[in-house]
This record gives structure tokens, C-alpha cells and sequence, in this order.
């Protein structure tokens, strides 16, 4: 805690006066000499994780709840439910100024508890943090404000709200641990080599982490945050990546299907999550086109998905009899075709706890989710289907095949979907000498 200043004991009791909603003069003393702040909506309380998630919009106006060990540290919870910390003060001019930190998930509360300690002692030193942000170029500006500017400005304005997500984070658990406290104009290449460095026990994953900060430091120069051309990201070599070569054995299928249907006698819960795991297997669909599936997307006397969005885009998928019978038994409780428990905001938690207990029953090892989409097409493959015909069901685009595709006509793609689904069906009941032969397919395939 810095000494006592006339600046210090002046700032502080206009930042308290702002808190409280009175007017900053010589009645406020009390308040500068350490009592909390009581906010509108109550008592001050410790913010930690547990209350802010715990917090209840107000659908008609943002509620702000303030912090009883930073005064003048909040978090504003919005009528949409999104939460984003705040340092609300007054400047030695009086004027009332309210500092956005960053969104929470993006930021915990320590963290965004630090950054407001930080700016309400530039506060007290005569600085106003908030008009420094409005400048060209903020030195002081720290890479969490600056990710928490890029999501709210540029990600989930131009991007997928998946690829959002997952771009929230990967700099959640990866980038802002490592060097979301350092100031954006002192980044240097070195910092962002270490962490990806760090990580080259998981390449893939590495490699995404250095594109999203990449794009992190681009957004940046382009807002005017970081002078151009100096992108710490730029030209650090990425890992070589090791495509999974990993496909369901017809063994492996036949058991998968037996703990399936284990899963589904556990009740409700269990069903709709084995529904979603078959559907995976027997579609070749993407978690997200499954998992987001709504009603309106399904055409069950047509037998297909005409899904709006996915990672190319809107597509069609065709079903064959066993998934359109997986989804005739789904109850229609609402616009999606699958729920989350109460009160949860996504299924994928859930849905991955099934996952991993399904495979223990099965004695599968070493198999991911996105696996199923690759034994799909292996499956097809196996059947002596064409991989013109599987890139169609798998709803390819990649631009050097996607000419190829165009020619494909709804009959071949129905004759595949029945084909294939039938087939993996038969295997997942445990009908002996089914015929379904996994192949693996080539890279690029």
C-alpha cells in the first residue's frame, strides 16, 4: 500500500464516493478510511468464482456487485447473463470514469482483482486509466485486456461462435497464464516461442495456442494497440503434426454397442447420451452438428439433416434407417433435439463423462469422439464405396475436391447413408458376419 498523499486521500474518497452513488466531498472521509462498499443490489461480498457464477440476472438492467476487498473492483452481470468485471472511480477532475477488465472466464476473479488494484493506484498516482485506453497506442495495457478486447470486438463478431469459444479458451488455459500480466508493447517473440515451446508434448495443441495468439497480436496493430509489423508470433515454426491413424475394429464396434446399450438402461440421462454417441457413429456428423442439433434441422420423412451452420457451412445429411430411428425416440422437449442437466449451460461435460464410461465398459482405449467420424468413413471405404461418395456424407470442402463432390446426386448419397449406417448397426447389435470391414483411409483422402 503506497504512503498517504493528498493525491492518494483525494482519489480514493472520490473512487469510494462513485461506489456508493454519493456526492465526493469532505462527508466521505469515513468511507477513505476502509469501510466497504455497499452496492444497490447489497452488502459488498468477496468476489470469488463460486459467487459470480452463483449471480442472477436481471433481465431488464445490468446488476453491478461489488468487491468488500478491492472498493471500487465489480462485476457487472448483463440482462444476457454475460458477466464482466469493472473498476469504477472518480478522477482528480471529478470525472466519473468505469474501466471495463474483461469478461470472467476469460479472466478469474484474482486476475481481474489484480488489474483493478493496478488501475485504481494509477488512479491514485493522477492517471485515468479508462481515457489512456481510448489513445492510439496504450502502453500499460496488459495482453488480458487486450484478449478481452479481441473476443468482444473481433472473435465473436466475425467468427463461428464455436471458433470463438474455443479461442476464449485456449487463452484462458494457456495464453493469459503465462503472460496475460505483461503489457502488450513488451511481448517479445521470446515470450511466445517459451509457450509454445512448453507445449510440444501436445503439438497440435501447441500449434493452435500460437495461431490464436498470432491473431491475438494482429488484432492488435490493426486497432492501433501495438506498432505494425511487430507481431511476437510471426515466424516462430510450428510442430510437425502426427495425423491419428485410429479406427473402431468390428471387436471393438460390437462391444462399443453392448456398453451403448448398457448406458441407455441407466435412464433418460443415459439414453439421450448414448442417442448422440450412435448418432456420431452412424452419421459420421461433427460433435458440434450432433450436440447443437435442432428440430427444425431435422426432416425425418425426407431422412435427413439440413443442419444451418457447421465448419463448412450449411449441409445436408443424409440418414440412414437406424439414425432416423435413434431420432424418432428422442422426446421433443424444446428446440433442441438435446438438453443439458438442469441448470448446466453446455452438454459437452456430460456428455464426455459418458464417453469416458462407455469405453471402460467396452475396454476401448485410446479413442476419441472424433474417431467415430473417422470409422464412418472407413466403414464406407471398407464397403467399396468411392471416396467421392464418402467425402459427400462427410460433408468435405476442401478446395481442391470439392468440384468432385458436386456431381454426386441425393440417390448415390441415400444408397451410402443406408449403406454405411446399416452396417454399423448390425455390428453395434452384435449380428455375426455383418460385413463391416474397417479401412484405414490416407491422409488427404
Amino acid at each position: 500500500m503506497p504512503p498517504s498523499t493528498p493525491h492518494f486521500d483525494t482519489a480514493a474518497r472520490y473512487l469510494l464516493a462513485e461506489s456508493e452513488g454519493v456526492a465526493s466531498d469532505g462527508a466521505s472521509d469515513q468511507v477513505a478510511r476502509g469501510q466497504h462498499i455497499a452496492s444497490k443490489e447489497g452488502k459488498a461480498v468477496k468476489i470469488t468464482k463460486r459467487v459470480v457464477d452463483g449471480l442472477v440476472p436481471d433481465p431488464e438492467r445490468p446488476r453491478v456487485t461489488w468487491d468488500s476487498q478491492v472498493p471500487g473492483f465489480g462485476v457487472v452481470v448483463h440482462p444476457s447473463g454475460k458477466r464482466v468485471y469493472v473498476a469504477r472511480y472518480r478522477t482528480l477532475a471529478r470525472k466519473q470514469r468505469q474501466l471495463t477488465l474483461g469478461p470472467h472466464g476469460v479472466l478469474t476473479p484474482d486476475q481481474a482483482r489484480a488489474l483493478a488494484t493496478q488501475a485504481l493506484a494509477d488512479v491514485r498516482a493522477g492517471k485515468d486509466p479508462a481515457e489512456e485506453r481510448r489513445s492510439p497506442q496504450v502502453p500499460g495495457l496488459t495482453v488480458a485486456e487486450l484478449a478481452a478486447r479481441y473476443l468482444a470486438e473481433y472473435a465473436r463478431t466475425r467468427k463461428k461462435a464455436s471458433s470463438a469459444a474455443e479461442d476464449e479458451r485456449l487463452l484462458a488455459k494457456h495464453v493469459l497464464p503465462a503472460i496475460g500480466s505483461r503489457a502488450v508493447a513488451e511481448v517479445v517473440k521470446a515470450d511466445v516461442a517459451r509457450l509454445h515451446g512448453d507445449l510440444h508434448k501436445t503439438p497440435a495443441q501447441a500449434n493452435r495456442i500460437l495461431a490464436v495468439t498470432a491473431m491475438l497480436f494482429e488484432f492488435a496493430e490493426r486497432v492501433g494497440l501495438r506498432e505494425e509489423g511487430t507481431n511476437p508470433a510471426r515466424r516462430i515454426p510450428r510442430f510437425k503434426e502426427h495425423p491419428r491413424k485410429r479406427y473402431l475394429s468390428p471387436a471393438e464396434m460390437g462391444r462399443l454397442g453392448s456398453a451403448l446399450t448398457e448406458l441407455e438402461a441407466e435412464g433418460p440421462e443415459g439414453a439421450s447420451h448414448a442417442a448422440i454417441l450412435r448418432l456420431l457413429l452412424l452419421t459420421g456428423c461433427r460433435r458440434g452438428e450432433i450436440l447443437d442439433l435442432k428440430w427444425r434441422e431435422v426432416d425425418l420423412d425426407k431422412g435427413e439433416l439440413n443442419l444451418e451452420d457447421s465448419k463448412t457451412g450449411a449441409r445436408s445429411v443424409k440418414l440412414g434407417p437406424p439414425a432416423i430411428q435413434i431420432l424418432s425416440n428422442v422426446p421433443r422437449t424444446g428446440e433442441r433435439v438435446f438438453h443439458p442437466r438442469l441448470g448446466s449451460a453446455s452438454l459437452i461435460p456430460e456428455v464426455y463423462q459418458s464417453w469416458h464410461k462407455t469405453l471402460k465398459r467396452a475396454e476401448i482405449a485410446n479413442l476419441h469422439r472424433h474417431d467415430l467420424r473417422h470409422t464412418h468413413a472407413s466403414v464406407g471405404v471398407g464397403a467399396g464405396l468411392s471416396l467421392y461418395v464418402v467425402g459427400g456424407l462427410l460433408g468435405h470442402k476442401v478446395a481442391a475436391t470439392t468440384q468432385r463432390y458436386a456431381h454426386l446426386s441425393d440417390d448415390p448419397l441415400r444408397q451410402a447413408a443406408d449403406r454405411v449406417s446399416g452396417l454399423i448397426d448390425s455390428v453395434l447389435k452384435g449380428k455375426p458376419g455383418a460385413g463391416a470391414e474397417v479401412v484405414p483411409i490416407r491422409r488427404g483422402e
